[in-house]
C-alpha cells in the first residue's frame, strides 16, 4: 500500500508550498535556538520583546530569501549537493538582509528591540542550515526507508564501474519514475577502490559481489556496465564472469549517445553480441577523408542493404555535395530515405540526397544514371552475398556480382570518375562456392581496368575485402536472434566453423578509410581480428539473452550447407599483405588479368546465361579461376 501510494505520487511526496512552510518554520525555530544559545538559556537574561521582535524579522527575511532563490522547489527525494547550494545561497542572503533590516529599522525608530546583534546572526546563521539540510536529508531517507518497508518486487542492481559514469547510472535509477531498484553495490576492478564507500554504497570487487549477491541468491541482480574505460578484452572477460551465472547484463552508451547531455534508464540496454565483439575502437584519418569526399557527388550502390545504408550514414558526416542513392528494392530504398531525412534533417538540407531504382547489371538504366548524376566517387555495394541461394542461382549471381560490376566499372571509365571502390568479400579467396567465385571474377576485373600509367589513369579502382558483418540482413547473428526469440532451437552446420567478424560502423568506416587512401589498383585486406567458432557465437548469444529461471534453448548442428567450408580466409596461398598507414588496413598482392582477357571471359559467359544451363556456366568460371573448388556441392563432380 506504501508503495503503490508512492509510486502513484512519486513526484508530490512533498509539496513545493509544504516545503517553503516547513523550511520558514525551521528558520524560526534556528533563531529561537540561536537566541537561547546566546543567553546559555537563562530565561531571566531574556528579553521577550526582543525575541519575538527578531523572531519576526528574521522568519520574514528568510522567507523572501527562500521565494527569490527557488530553494524550496526542488524534489526531496533526490537532494543532491546543488539543493543544498541552493540552500545556502537562501541563508547567506537572508541573514545579510536580516542583518540591514534590523539595523535600518533600529537607526530609523529608535527602537533598539528591533536590532539583533551580531552574535545572535551567526549562531543563528549556522543553526539554521544544518537544520534545514538535515531536513532535507531526513526527508529523503524516509521516503526510500518507506518505499523499502512497503514490500513489493524490486530490481536489485549492481553497478560495474565506480566512476563517474556509475554515479550517474546509479542517479539515473533513482530518478526512473516507472521502475524500483533496489542499488546493492558498486563493483571495480581497481583495488583502490574496493572497500570504499561511495555515496553511501560501498564498492566491491567481483569475487566479493558474486558471494555476498549471486551465490546461493534466488533472486540474482541485474548487472548494469558503467565503465569509463576499458579494453574489449576486458569487458568480455567480465560478462564472461556473469554469464555462467545467468545474470542479466545491461550496458551504458558512450557520454557522447546520452540524450541532451544527461543519461536516462531507456538508455540502459540489454549487452548484444556486437558489445562483445574484442576489437579495439577504430581511429580514422578524418582530414584525409574530408577532403576527399568534401564537395563530391557520391554514388552508393546497394545502398539499402546493410552497408550500403551505413555508408551513407557515414558519408553524411563528410559534406560530400550530393550522395547518389542507387538499389532495385524499391521498398527498402523507400524506408531508407525516410530514415535518412528523420534523422539527418540538418546535414540534409545543404547535401543533395537523390534516390535511384535501379539494377546495376542493366546497361540502359545505369548509363541514364550516370549521365543525370555525373557522380566522381562511387561505392559499388551491391552484389548477391548469400551462399546457399547462389549455388542453387548461378545465373543470378552471374548476372549482378560479375556482369553488374562490369557494367558500373566501364561506366565510370565513361564518365570520368574519380575513384571507384568495390566492396568484395573473403569468400572470393580460395572460392568453394559460386558466391565467391563470381566476387572473385568481379575482383579481377575491376584490378584490371587501373592502368599503371598515372598519367594515363582516368579513374582509381580500389578494392576492399573482408569477412562476415555482423547484424547485417540475413547474417548469423540476425538469424541465431530470430531463433532465439522463437524459443529456439539454435541451428549451426558444424561445431568447428568459424569466422571472422566485425561491426557494420566498423566495416564501412574502414571502407571510406581505404578509399580515401588508395592509389589505384589495390585490393585492401581489413585485419579483422581473430576468427570466432560460430558454435560459441551462438552459445553467447543464448546466455546473454535467456532470463534467470528460464528454459534452455538447444544447439543443433545440421551439417554444412552446399558451397560452405569450415574455414574463411583473406588473402590466397600465393598472396601476400603490404603495410599502410593504417593499422588495421593491409595491401595484398593480388596477382591480375589483363583487361582484354578477363573482357573475353566475360563475354563468354554473357552468351552463355542465354542458354540457361547451370553446370556449363559454373565450368566456365572454374576455367577462369582455377582455385574454384566446389565444396559440398553439386558442381563438385565438375572438379575433376
Amino acid at each position: 500500500m506504501i508503495e503503490n501510494y508512492l509510486r502513484t505520487h512519486t513526484n508530490r511526496f512533498l509539496s513545493s508550498y509544504l516545503i517553503l512552510l516547513t523550511d520558514t518554520i525551521i528558520a524560526g525555530i534556528a533563531f529561537a535556538l540561536a537566541y537561547g544559545l546566546r543567553f546559555n538559556f537563562d530565561f531571566s537574561a531574556m528579553n521577550g520583546d526582543n525575541l519575538l521582535a527578531g523572531l519576526l524579522i528574521t522568519t520574514l527575511c528568510r522567507l523572501i530569501c527562500f521565494v527569490l532563490v527557488g530553494s524550496y522547489r526542488g524534489i526531496i527525494r533526490h537532494t543532491s549537493l546543488e539543493d543544498l547550494r541552493l540552500l545556502g545561497l537562501a541563508v547567506t542572503m537572508s541573514t545579510a538582509l536580516t542583518a540591514l533590516v534590523s539595523g535600518l529599522l533600529a537607526l530609523g525608530s529608535g527602537l533598539w528591540p528591533l536590532y539583533i546583534p551580531v552574535s545572535i546572526l551567526l549562531i543563528d546563521y549556522c543553526c539554521c542550515l544544518v537544520m534545514l539540510a538535515a531536513s532535507r536529508f531526513g526527508a529523503k531517507a524516509l521516503y526510500w526507508h518507506l518505499l523499502l518497508v512497503g514490500g513489493g518486487r524490486r530490481q536489485p542492481v549492481l553497478i560495474y564501474g565506480a566512476g563517474q559514469t556509475g554515479l550517474l547510472t546509479r542517479k539515473a535509477l533513482e530518478q526512473d519514475p516507472d521502475h524500483w531498484y533496489q542499488m546493492l553495490a558498486f563493483v571495480d576492478d581497481d583495488p583502490a577502490k574496493r572497500g570504499k564507500v561511495l555515496e553511501g554504497v560501498e564498492v566491491l570487487s567481483r569475487q566479493q559481489a558474486y558471494r555476498r549477491f549471486i551465490k546461493g541468491q534466488t533472486v540474482l541482480p541485474q548487472v548494469i556496465l558503467a565503465m569509463e574505460s576499458g579494453t574489449p578484452h576486458q569487458r568480455a572477460q567480465i560478462t564472461d564472469f556473469f554469464l555462467q551465472y545467468d545474470i542479466p547484463l545491461k550496458t551504458v552508451p558512450g557520454v557522447r549517445q546520452w540524450m541532451d547531455g544527461r543519461l536516462d534508464t531507456l538508455q540502459i540496454r540489454d549487452i548484444r553480441i556486437e558489445d562483445l565483439l574484442e576489437r579495439a575502437p577504430i581511429q580514422l584519418f578524418n582530414d584525409t577523408l574530408r577532403a576527399q569526399l568534401d564537395d563530391q557527388v557520391v554514388m552508393v550502390t546497394g545502398a539499402a542493404g546493410s552497408i550500403g545504408s551505413e555508408l551513407v550514414r557515414q558519408l553524411l558526416s563528410h559534406h560530400p555535395r550530393t550522395i547518389v542513392l542507387v538499389d532495385q528494392a524499391e521498398s527498402a530504398l523507400f524506408d531508407l530515405e525516410f530514415q535518412l531525412r528523420q534523422h539527418f534533417k540538418t546535414a540534409l538540407n545543404e547535401i543533395r540526397l537523390v534516390i535511384k531504382i535501379a539494377d546495376v547489371s542493366n546497361q540502359t538504366r545505369m548509363q541514364h544514371v550516370f549521365r543525370d548524376t555525373r557522380p566522381t566517387l562511387v561505392f559499388h555495394a551491391a552484389a548477391y552475398k548469400h551462399v546457399p541461394l547462389m549455388e542453387e542461382h548461378p545465373f543470378e549471381a552471374v548476372r549482378v556480382n560479375v556482369l553488374g560490376t562490369q557494367v558500373m566499372a566501364d561506366l565510370a571509365l565513361e564518365y570520368g570518375v574519380q575513384r571507384f571502390v568495390m566492396i568484395s568479400t573473403d569468400k572470393a579467396v580460395n572460392p568453394t562456392n559460386v558466391m565467391g567465385a563470381t566476387k572473385r571474377l568481379a575482383e579481377l576485373y575491376v584490378q584490371s581496368l587501373n592502368h599503371s600509367d598515372p598519367l594515363l589513369r582516368r579513374t582509381r579502382f580500389m578494392i576492399t575485402r573482408f569477412g562476415n558483418v555482423l547484424g547485417s540482413n540475413g547474417s548469423v547473428v540476425t538469424v541465431f536472434r530470430q531463433q532465439i526469440q522463437a524459443g529456439g532451437p539454435v541451428t549451426v552446420t558444424h561445431p568447428e566453423v568459424r569466422r571472422y567478424f566485425m561491426t557494420i560502423p566498423e566495416s564501412c568506416q574502414l571502407v571510406l578509410e581505404a578509399g580515401a587512401m588508395g592509389q589505384g589498383g589495390e585490393v585492401f585486406v581489413f585485419d579483422m581480428g581473430e576468427p570466432v567458432r560460430i558454435v560459441d557465437l551462438a552459445r553467447k548469444m543464448i546466455r546473454l539473452s535467456r532470463e534467470p529461471g528460464g528454459q534452455d534453448i538447444k544447439v543443433v548442428f545440421t551439417g554444412l550447407r552446399p558451397g560452405e567450408k569450415l574455414y574463411e580466409e583473406l588473402l590466397h596461398t600465393n598472396e601476400r599483405t603490404l603495410p599502410t598507414h593504417h593499422p588495421k588496413i593491409m595491401i595484398a598482392r593480388v596477382a591480375a588479368l589483363h583487361v582484354e582477357e578477363i573482357r573475353f571471359c566475360l563475354e563468354q559467359l554473357r552468351h552463355q546465361l542465354t542458354a540457361g544451363n547451370d553446370r556449363a556456366l559454373v565450368s566456365s568460371i572454374k576455367r577462369i579461376i582455377p582455385e574454384f573448388i566446389s565444396n559440398n556441392s553439386e558442381f563438385s563432380t565438375l572438379d575433376y
